[in-house]
């Protein structure tokens, strides 16, 4: 098989003096030979991990396998300014999400009160206070490491108090206040929370949902799930925008339905 030639998919995570690379393996590909090209494309990687299936568990994390370079898989990655540290084996970090990230974080206007959901090591609540230095923003994670990584980021990015960060369930969000801005960028089952999303919103203000969807029906299983938790709350609402946000697998899209609560 000549790699060198052959299209891998994977994904860099950290900055140019160091960086770890995921990759899905193809079909009767060598791991060594795979990690060896790889490398020998990115001398900023030293380390190779493996995808050994699809995102799963309480943290909603990939189980990735070692197969080249270093043990120490903690990095420090740079998108548009920021600066996350985290390690992919922990913590779950999408780097093709940086664009998204930018476009939400433009749309928050001065004073808004900002949750993040799901926030894992802080990328979208980080990103979200730099552009928006008179936001309020809140993030809320489950996973103990990634607020660990979340609270070290909100320092090393120099926002001190501007973003608060929360150890504890999506579910338990209305148990901090009202918002004018809530973010679920969890695709895989953000839906099951949006009875909290609701109740943690403010009267006119937004929620961006993020779901994944077949290629003939973008949005509307979506839809169907907006329409039922609004239904149980007794709940009124406009969806105000739909995006088609990545590729998610063939056929398949990340997407993110914009609903305000009226």
């Amino acid at each position: 098989m000549q790699l060198h030639t052959m299209r891998l998919a994977f994904d860099i995570i950290g900055g140019r003096d160091k960086a770890v690379a995921i990759v899905e393996l193809p079909k009767g590909a060598s791991q060594k030979e795979v990690a060896t090209e790889v490398m020998r494309r990115h001398s900023n990687v030293k380390s190779v991990l493996a995808k050994e299936g699809p995102r799963a568990g309480q943290y909603r994390v990939y189980k990735l396998k070692l197969i080249a370079g270093s043990k120490q898989t903690e990095v420090v990655h740079q998108e548009h300014g920021m600066h996350l540290k985290l390690d992919p084996r922990t913590v779950f970090f999408s780097p093709r999400e940086a664009e998204e990230r930018q476009r939400i974080a433009k749309l928050v206007k001065p004073n808004e009160r900002v949750l993040v959901m799901f926030a894992g090591a802080g990328p979208y609540a980080i990103a979200i206070a730099k552009a928006q230095p008179r936001a309020r923003v809140e993030a809320i994670e489950l996973n103990k490491a990634a607020v660990r990584y979340a609270l070290e980021n909100v320092k090393l990015n120099g926002l001190g108090l501007r973003v608060k960060v929360h150890q504890g369930d999506a579910m338990d969000s209305p148990k901090l206040g009202l918002f004018d801005r809530i973010v679920m960028p969890l695709p895989e089952s953000a839906w099951k929370f949006l009875p909290a999303a609701f109740k943690a919103c403010n009267k006119g203000g937004t929620i961006h949902l993020y779901g994944i969807a077949r290629e003939k029906a973008l949005f509307s299983a979506l839809e169907a799930k907006v329409k039922q938790a609004a239904k149980r709350l007794k709940a009124r609402y406009k969806i105000i925008g739909k995006e088609k946000v990545l590729p998610y697998a063939p056929r398949t899209w990340k997407v993110r339905i914009n609903i305000t609560i009226l």
